[in-house]
């Protein structure tokens, strides 16, 4: 068993690198089943969830190898089955992309019903929906999904409420259907873009990711051959913005894509901020303490609910009371009952959150109860007075690559310990 242990207060300084985002990636290597051919991948993050779905891969017979810590090859050209491994599909959510890709290129896949974290419930009911307007047919039962079709034939899919993973799996599965799909209401997040960019250097033609209808005509064959970069975390990126904010610091975050992170920089303005666009970098900083505000999350372009923890942190912090209205997930705030442990006065009910913001926290044992969530406990630890344990760290690892060194990086006092 592991443990961070955090003493603080700290004001972080200095610069960081983005890496690939997590987001993109585990969708980008279960793509990679649709390509009878090898692909290079670079900027790939090295975290758990990755590995994972790398595993998945080898599973059904790809061939993976790492050239570096970021960059593989994937050879899916001799596939040998459409049973994943059910141990390892049902531990994070985004293995329900072996669905889609596996449809699309073998006509059949069981998986594991996806785990990931508890936000609440969390239906595959879009997905579903897609997969059999293409003609697939899905079944459901005693933790197995099971999908087939003898054919995939391109229809019309009208997303009843925007959703990333189902706007990304309908858009794998119809990849090698005939005809034309066409994704109504689809999803816009920056990773979506990614995934689309990634099948076409791979011979798919995919027309209007990014906006809110998605057309793709049908191809026989990705023959793949080529070499694709994973586009930079823009949740990465936020997090440690709004880190350089919670502690008063002063950050250079190197290696973003500015524009995916226009929430975020709006918010940490009227926080009272400083945000300087360099175009593939920003420095943000704070000298003062933050500024009550109101936060609502929305689906891209929206501010994301996967950095409304680490904003929770921020307004625990902020003078004044502040809202959070959280419009994903319904279980996003477990987090503040950790945050309460050290000294936040922060009240939750259902979808919303009001903090009454206090002037320091102060160090205690607090358990990561998602991926995110790991995060914000990190920045509130580094923002603590005295000494900060966080347990249950296998949900930070899902999605942030050596976090604790990239924080010591700054100047925080930050370790991994066995106990």
């Amino acid at each position: 068993m592991e443990k961070i242990v955090i003493k603080g207060p700290t004001r972080l300084t200095g610069e960081v690198t983005i890496n690939g985002a997590k987001n993109a990636a585990v969708a980008i290597l279960p793509a990679t089943l649709l390509i009878d051919g090898v692909c290079t991948i670079e900027n790939v993050p090295n975290i758990s969830d990755i590995n994972i779905t790398c595993k998945i891969l080898e599973g059904l017979g790809a061939k993976i190898n790492w050239i570096d810590k970021h960059t593989i090859t994937v050879d899916c050209r001799n596939l040998t089955t459409t049973k994943a491994p059910l141990d390892l599909t049902s531990k994070f959510r985004a293995s329900y992309y072996i669905i889609g890709a596996m449809l699309s290129r073998m006509g059949e896949i069981e998986v594991g019903m996806p785990g990931g974290c508890k936000l609440g419930a969390r239906p595959i009911d879009q997905h579903i929906k897609g997969f059999e307007a293409l003609g697939a047919e899905v079944t459901v039962g005693k933790g197995i999904i099971h999908a087939k079709a003898s054919k995939l034939i391109g229809n019309s899919v009208y997303m009843d409420i925007v959703s990333v993973g189902a706007t990304i799996n309908v858009m794998l599965s119809s990849v090698l259907a005939e005809g034309t799909t066409v994704i109504d209401n689809a999803a816009k997040e920056p990773h979506i873009v990614d995934v689309a960019n990634f099948l076409n250097t791979m011979g798919a033609d995919i027309r209007g990711a990014g906006t809110d209808m998605i057309k793709i005509n049908g191809v026989k064959k990705l023959e793949g051959n080529a070499t694709y970069s994973v586009v930079p975390d823009q949740i990465e990126a936020g997090t440690f913005m709004l880190a350089a904010v919670a502690t008063k610091g002063d950050l250079l975050i190197k290696n973003c894509i500015t524009k995916h992170l226009e929430s975020i920089t709006a918010k940490i303005v009227e926080v009272g901020g400083e945000v300087e666009d360099y175009g593939d970098s920003l420095r943000v900083y704070c000298n003062q303490r933050p500024k009550k505000a109101n936060i609502k999350t929305l689906p891209y372009p929206g501010f994301p609910t996967d950095l409304q923890p680490q904003m929770g942190v921020v307004l625990s912090l902020a003078n004044g009371t502040s809202t959070i209205n959280e419009s994903i997930w319904e279980s996003r705030f477990q987090y503040t009952d950790e945050l309460n442990k050290m000294g936040a006065k922060i009240t939750a009910q259902g979808k919303s959150a009001f903090f009454e913001g206090v002037e320091k926290l102060y160090g205690a044992p607090v358990y990561s109860t998602d991926l995110r969530a790991g995060a914000a406990l990190i920045i509130a630890g580094v923002s603590a007075e005295g000494t900060t344990e966080i347990f249950n760290l296998e949900h930070i690892d899902r999605g942030y690559e050596d976090i604790e060194a990239r924080f010591r990086a700054l100047g925080a006092n930050i370790e991994r310990v066995k106990f």
